[in-house]
């Protein structure tokens, strides 16, 4: 097995194991964990993209990685404001 490939299934499985945490929707600590796991799946995914030559895979994980430092920021240091109920 290749570092590539290693790397393929790393990036395959945590990112897997993130999008679990943030569905379950189980409390904000859970997604936050999720968010910095599907943080470092895309980092992961730069690596393979730019290692493959594959601009598209790279472009689209340096998006994701920013979508993921907002909910990290969202779920783990943003003051959380009482839900409404309506």
């Amino acid at each position: 097995m290749t570092l590539v490939e290693l790397l393929r299934w790393m990036a395959s499985i945590t990112t897997m194991v993130a999008a679990t945490l943030v569905a379950m929707k189980l409390s904000d600590r859970i997604s936050f964990w999720g968010f910095i796991i599907f943080s470092f799946a895309s980092i992961t995914w730069i690596v393979i993209g730019v290692l493959d030559d594959k601009p598209a895979l790279t472009v689209q994980n340096v998006i994701l990685t920013l979508i993921n430092a907002y909910g990290i920021y969202r779920y783990g240091f943003a003051k959380s404001e009482p839900e409404s109920e309506a």
